[in-house]
Formats: structure tokens, C-alpha cells, sequence
């Protein structure tokens, strides 16, 4: 059981580490926002990484073949969504974070929601899971359900590590930015999902 804890938060990490477009929409929300929100971001991706995690382990065969005979739609979808995103966040103006009686403008749910969102909307994420149960040997059919229970509670945790970890380091550097560096993330961080998204839509078409 051991065994499979370590495994699992291995692959928990594996998965959230790179810095995709969730990893660069939880560092800006961090930065403009604050901790809980780029938590909140990196929640929702986890929640939608768990969701694929219980699919691959349950559903294989059947999410396979429908992502298989909806790819065109799935793809071309998910990078217009990307694009739209990247346009909003590249043209939002960061602000003050709101006064102890003011309201904030933003929700934590909300921030929760469109990450689980992008996230489900890029099935490559089922792929990895795929590719990284088969390297580590990690859940295999006679397996009980409470190792997979835990196989995927691991999972979660690997992945909410990371991203308590990388907003913790963010958060770090948030003082020595003023407005004008954090509207520069904004365009940076924009500016770069919407081109991962172009790219989404050029390899749907080709």
C-alpha cells in the first residue's frame, strides 16, 4: 500500500509540473489575486485530472474510442476556448486586492470552475495518465478497490502538492511587483494561452 501511495503522488506531480496553460493561469491569478485564488486554479485542474484518472481506470476502452471518434471536435473545441481565454486575460488590467469591506470581483469558485473547465477540455491529460500508469506499474485489474481508492487519493495529493508549492514560491514574489509588472504577466500569460490555442486550432485543421 506503501508502494502505491509513493506511486501515486509521483504521478500526481508528473502530471501538474508542467507549465501548460493551467500552470501559467494559476501563476497570474496568483500574482494578481493572491494565494488562495492560484490553490483554487490548481484545484479545479486537479479535480479535472482526477476525473480522467478515474475514467482511465474504469472506462478505458470506451473514453478512448469516443475521443478517438470525436478528436476533430474535441481539439477544435477546446482551442477556441483557449484563445478566447487568452484574449481576456491579455487585456484584463490587474488591480489593488480589495479592501477587508470591499467585495471582491472575482470568486474562488469561478477560478475553480474555468480551470476544471480548460483543463477537461485538453484529453491529451488522459493520455499521460495512460502512459504514466503503464511506467510505474501502478493499478492493474485484479487490483482491489481500496488500493485504487487510495491509488487516487495519492494522485490528488501529489498533484495539490504541486500546486500548493508553486503558488507558495509565487506568492513570494508578488511584493516586488507593482501594477505595470503585474499587467505585463497578464499579457505574457494571455499572450501565451491564446497561442497555444491558435496552435490547437492550426493541428485540428491540418
Amino acid at each position: 500500500m506503501v508502494e502505491i501511495i509513493i506511486k501515486g503522488i509521483i504521478i500526481g506531480l508528473f502530471v501538474s509540473v508542467p507549465l501548460g496553460p493551467i500552470g501559467m493561469l494559476c501563476i497570474q491569478r496568483t500574482l494578481n489575486r493572491g494565494q488562495k485564488y492560484g490553490i483554487f486554479t490548481g484545484l479545479g485542474a486537479t479535480t479535472s485530472d482526477l476525473l480522467y484518472t478515474i475514467l482511465s481506470l474504469f472506462f478505458l476502452s470506451f473514453v478512448t474510442e469516443f475521443i478517438e471518434q470525436y478528436r476533430f471536435s474535441i481539439q477544435f473545441g477546446g482551442s477556441i476556448i483557449l484563445l478566447v481565454f487568452g484574449y481576456i486575460i491579455y487585456k484584463s488590467h490587474p488591480s489593488a486586492q480589495p479592501q477587508p469591506n470591499e467585495k471582491p470581483q472575482y470568486s474562488l469558485a469561478g477560478d475553480y470552475i474555468t480551470a476544471f473547465g480548460l483543463t477537461l477540455s485538453n484529453p491529451l491529460v488522459l493520455f499521460i495518465l495512460i502512459a504514466l500508469f503503464a511506467k510505474f506499474e501502478f493499478i492493474s485489474s485484479t487490483s482491489t478497490i481500496a488500493v485504487i481508492a487510495v491509488g487516487i487519493l495519492s494522485i490528488l495529493s501529489g498533484a495539490l502538492l504541486w500546486w500548493v508549492i508553486l503558488t507558495l514560491l509565487v506568492s513570494r514574489f508578488k511584493s516586488k511587483l507593482n501594477l505595470r509588472g503585474l499587467q505585463t504577466i497578464n499579457k505574457i500569460t494571455g499572450a501565451i494561452i491564446g497561442l497555444i490555442g491558435l496552435l490547437g486550432i492550426a493541428l485540428s485543421i491540418a
